[in-house]
This record gives C-alpha cells, sequence and structure tokens, in this order.
C-alpha cells in the first residue's frame, strides 16, 4: 500500500470542524510519513487516557482503532496513562467542573486501563507510559515558561468555559492548566502525530503544536476522531448516562447493545468502530442509504464485524444466532445459568445477589422501568418477596433461571 493510500485510511473518521484544517493535517501526515520512510524511522504515534474511570467504552476504543492502524502500518504506538492529567480532569467536553481524583483512585482505575486496550492494541508492538514520569518533575518556573505561551482569552473563548463563564458559574484556574500538560506530553515524547477525540482539537491543535515549535521540536500532526454517540443515538456515549457499551462484558451483550443503536447512528459507529477499509464502509453506508439492503440487516451485519473485534469471528456468528432467536423468533436462551432461592428474599435482592444487577438502585431503576419480568409477568414492586421459580428477565437480554 502506497503511502496516499494509507492517509487515505487514516483519515477516515477524523473530524475537524474545518475542511482546510483537515486537508492541511492530510498533506502533513503524508509529508511526515515520506520523511519518515527516507530516515528508516518509524512515526512516533501516541494517545494518551485518563484513568478517571475503572471501565472503557465502546467510545475510548475509537482512538484505539486509529492507534492499531497506524501499528499495522509499522509505525511505534504509545499508549499513554494520564495518571497526572487525571488529578486536574479534562474539561474540554464539561460544561461544569470535574471531580478531582485522588492519586489512589487514578493509579487504582490505571491498573484496568492497558488490560482492556490490548483488546484492540497489538501489546508487543505498544509501549505504555504514565505522564507522572515528566510532569511530576517539571519546576514552578518550567511551569511559568510554558504558561508565557498561551493568554487567558485563548482559555475563556473556549466553547465550554465561556458557556461557564456568561453563566456566572466558576471557572477554575487549574483547570486550564490541562491543556498545558497535554501539550507537554507530545513534547516530552517527541510525537509525529497525536491521536484524540474532536473535542480534543484546542490541546492538540492549537496547545500541543504551539508549546513544541516553542520548545524547539517539530510540532506533532493531531488526528481528532469524531465522538460516538451512545445508545440513544444522541448523547456522547457516557458510562454515568447509561448509554455506553461496555468493553468488559460478553459477545451476546455487545451485540444486542449494537442492535438496540437507533437507525440514524449506524453511520457514526460504522465509520467510528469497524474494522472496515474507505471503500468496504462506502459500499456499506451506500447500501443503506438505497435501501438495498434492510436497516435491520445492516445492523446486524455492522453488530457482528464489532463485536467480532473483541470476542472473534465465532463467538460473534454465536451472538448473532442468540439474538436471532431470542429477539427475532421469541424463542428464551438455550443456556441459563441458575441461582437458587435462599428463602425471604425480595425481588432487589435476587437481582443483586443474582449478579443480574450491578447496584440496588439499578434493580430500582428496571423496575419502575418494568424492565423486570418473571415468566412473561411484569414484576412491579422490587421490595416485595420474590414469587418463586420460573425464568427471570432483566431488560431485553438477560435471562436467569430461578429455582428452589
Amino acid at each position: 500500500m502506497d503511502l496516499e493510500q494509507q492517509v487515505e485510511i487514516l483519515m477516515t473518521g477524523t473530524e475537524f470542524g474545518d475542511e482546510e484544517l483537515k486537508a492541511a493535517m492530510a498533506a502533513e501526515l503524508l509529508g511526515r510519513l515520506k520523511e519518515a520512510k527516507n530516515e528508516g524511522r518509524p512515526l512516533r504515534v501516541y494517545c494518551g487516557y485518563d484513568p478517571t474511570s475503572t471501565d472503557l467504552t465502546l467510545g475510548h476504543t475509537i482512538t484505539m482503532r486509529k492507534l492499531r492502524q497506524f501499528q499495522e502500518f509499522g509505525h511505534h504506538v504509545i499508549f499513554l496513562i494520564g495518571d497526572y492529567t487525571a488529578l486536574v480532569g479534562d474539561p474540554s467536553d464539561k460544561d461544569k467542573l470535574r471531580p478531582r481524583l485522588t492519586q489512589d483512585e487514578v493509579r487504582a482505575h490505571a491498573e484496568t486501563y492497558a488490560e482492556q486496550a490490548f483488546r484492540i492494541l497489538d501489546p508487543e508492538k505498544t509501549e505504555v507510559l504514565y505522564n507522572s514520569s515528566w510532569l511530576s518533575k517539571l519546576t514552578f518556573a518550567e511551569l511559568i515558561y510554558l504558561a508565557s505561551n498561551f493568554t487567558v482569552q485563548q482559555f475563556i473563548n473556549r466553547d465550554n468555559f465561556k458557556k461557564r463563564w456568561d453563566n456566572g458559574d466558576p471557572v477554575y484556574l487549574h483547570e486550564t492548566f490541562y491543556a498545558i500538560m497535554q501539550a507537554y506530553d507530545a513534547y516530552a515524547m517527541k510525537a509525529d502525530v497525536q491521536v484524540g477525540g474532536s473535542d480534543q482539537l484546542f490541546n492538540i491543535v492549537t496547545a500541543g503544536r504551539k508549546l513544541m515549535t516553542a520548545l524547539g521540536e517539530k510540532p506533532n500532526i493531531g488526528l481528532t476522531m469524531g465522538i460516538l454517540p451512545g445508545t440513544d443515538g444522541e448523547i456522547r456515549m457516557s458510562k454515568s448516562l447509561g448509554n455506553h457499551i461496555p468493553i468488559n462484558t460478553d459477545a451476546n451483550d455487545m451485540f444486542g447493545k449494537v442492535m438496540s443503536v437507533p437507525d440514524k447512528a449506524m453511520e457514526s459507529y460504522a465509520s467510528l468502530t469497524t474494522r472496515w477499509r474507505p471503500d468496504e464502509l462506502e459500499s456499506f453506508l451506500k447500501a443503506v442509504e438505497e435501501g438495498s439492503i434492510h436497516p435491520r440487516d445492516a445492523k446486524m451485519k455492522l453488530a457482528k464485524e464489532i463485536t467480532s473485534i473483541f470476542y472473534g469471528e465465532e463467538q460473534a456468528e454465536a451472538a448473532k444466532q442468540e439474538f436471532i432467536s431470542i429477539f427475532q423468533k421469541g424463542n428464551l436462551p438455550d443456556e441459563m445459568d441458575v441461582y437458587i432461592l435462599k428463602g425471604d428474599e425480595t425481588v432487589l435482592d435476587v437481582l443483586q445477589a443474582s449478579g443480574m444487577v450491578s447496584s440496588r438502585s439499578e434493580g430500582r431503576r428496571l423496575v419502575d422501568q418494568n424492565g423486570v419480568k418473571l415468566e412473561g409477568e411484569v414484576l412491579t414492586d422490587p421490595n416485595s418477596e420474590f414469587p418463586g421459580e420460573g425464568v427471570l428477565q432483566v431488560g431485553k437480554r438477560r435471562f436467569l433461571r430461578i429455582a428452589k
């Protein structure tokens, strides 16, 4: 594959909000690839992940897929765990202050990140670094110099800061450090390319390139990716909103959650989360638009592709057949776990003890939404005694056989 074809693939799914900027980044990427080829070296490519929670979602994997593409083209990929930037919290996609985490919380979350990332990245070709390695060593004098490259106006004019400012909500000084810290990350690693979400445009393209130039390094090339909507098809995927697809789940759950995504969000999912080449993607989207493929069948193809990335072709196909059996033919799963009633247990007790819900509050919410059934009958009182034996259905995709 020639370098022009590589650039076409690497630019797929990127969003800059400005076609001229996108064209400039593509041209610069091609130039850097040619330069690296002449020098006989791989590009240094990274993306940073702040360990603000324990689990990664499908939305996090968009940038990982891009890193994997660089790996497949022979480049050096750095998976940066932002254990120091997480202490501040990135304000880019927030219209309110992020809660500050303790170092112990950050460390605990970081332990799970790389393991989950290796579901996509090649562990043999991935370098894992922590930005505390250099950010913790900056002196106050160095911070003053770094900050002198930016104006207060540059920060206040950012959409989310401006919204809070106009609403009279506080904008804390430490929040402005984040872009400087991220920019210094790129400099410290001598990065050729930085990958991130489109909400990171200021941090990557403005702050990162400006600071690297000021410190005597060639500015990195920013590839900012589109933002994946959640299973509601509207709002950014977020664990706190409950519209997320976790990657630490199972094939049946992942397949079912992708199938629940509204048709209008299929283009985003196909463009951002699949391994399809540009011609395959174009063919898929064209078939959907022209109606030559039924939306249900298109979504099944999409769900199988996404599920197979994490669980392999065999499990993805099994998940597809399970979905067809349960939701199209109205059958129950062939295999179900069994929970033995202990006596005097409430509906909520059984939901939590069996692991069908992660918390009692989730259990109450599902009951309130008529999402809990025993033998097809809706259970309406979370605090009532559990009725007895039968097949318990929680939500659309979770089944459990209850026995005495």
